[in-house]
């Protein structure tokens, strides 16, 4: 039961964010969100769509697997891995949080499906 709160809290996370950067990348919420000027915001803004496409999927993919129960577990694994290397990656080249906002919860649900939680 753990795990699947987790696994569903991650998903509507990653809606969040694709919300963020696919609508609100150049509005107030999108640039406090991710701490940006206007200028740069609105310069950038096809490309954080695209980001913001990825994490839609990304919560696709988590919606599906538990959808699928049991059979989707292969799914939700795929995907929870994703989240957790996106999050490394970004935390490397980006922001250190993103290692607090993707990879920990990821790696949280990934331990608690492991440990049948």
């Amino acid at each position: 039961m753990i795990a699947i709160t987790l696994v569903a809290l991650i998903a509507l996370l990653h809606i969040y964010i694709m919300i963020l950067e696919m609508f609100l990348w150049d509005k107030p919420a999108g640039l406090r969100a991710f701490g940006l000027e206007l200028d740069f915001a609105q310069k950038t803004r096809t490309l954080a769509a695209n980001q913001g496409l990825y994490n839609g999927f990304l919560a696709a993919g988590l919606l599906v697997g538990l959808a699928l129960g049991a059979a989707g577990k292969s799914f939700v694994l795929f995907f929870l891995i994703c989240i957790a290397i996106a999050g490394i990656y970004g935390a490397a080249t980006a922001n250190r949080k993103i290692l607090f906002i993707q990879t920990v919860p990821a790696i949280l649900a990934l331990t608690a499906i492991f440990i049948g939680i």
